[in-house]
């Protein structure tokens, strides 16, 4: 969904169910229905109305209360249940030009497929796929820490203001990103940069 507070609220709103429970139910006379929606939603906003509120070469000509009431379109109910929420800025033209090289999407794919595979075999019997069907009962199990690693959480769920849902959000991408790498074990780093996806000031 491109331009996401420019989309009617109540149909962002009406995303939260589906996202939190994966399926939708229906009301109607002739009785009540359940419908499948396991939906990736991947969204995409403007810092602000004009759009120039983070570029380093261009000044923003929202005031504060325009951007405010912008990014309000956008309700804490719905963010909460978004997994990663991050900030891209305006890349600079020696990015854009420059020659250096990354990992291809043949690597990426690899490393990917390696990741689920490791959640299949976690899971088991279990009537889930990924880390990011767990329930909360699942993520106590599986997503332990260390003393270091719960202490960084803990500090960030007072800093940031977060919620339960969004603790354990952190622990399944947390999760998610050690099975990456391949390691059997969530570590500090790891839960570092699940807080970061965490760092949208939209909300």
């Amino acid at each position: 969904m491109d331009e996401l507070p420019e989309f009617h609220k109540d149909s962002l709103e009406a995303l939260r169910q589906p996202l939190e429970d994966r399926c939708i139910n229906v009301s109607r006379v002739a009785g009540n229905f359940t419908f499948p929606a396991n939906i990736m939603l991947v969204g995409a906003a403007n810092p602000c109305p004009c759009g120039f509120l983070l570029d380093k070469e261009k000044d923003c000509s929202c005031s504060p209360y325009q951007i405010q009431k912008y990014m309000k379109r956008i309700s804490g109910p719905l963010l909460d249940r978004i997994d990663i929420q991050i900030e891209v800025t305006k890349p600079l033209y020696s990015e854009l030009v420059g020659n250096e090289e990354g990992e291809t999407s043949a690597e990426i794919k690899c490393r990917v497929e390696q990741a689920r595979s490791i959640q299949r075999e976690r899971f088991g019997d279990l009537q889930v796929t990924s880390n990011g069907a767990m329930n909360a009962r699942q993520v106590r199990q599986y997503c332990q820490m260390d003393q270091a690693g719960s202490k960084l959480l803990k500090d960030a769920f007072k800093s940031l203001g977060l919620s339960a849902r969004s603790h354990d959000k952190i622990l399944k991408v947390a999760r998610t990103i050690a099975d990456l790498e391949g390691s059997p074990k969530i570590s500090v780093h790891h839960l570092a940069e699940a807080v970061q996806y965490r760092g949208s000031k939209i909300s």
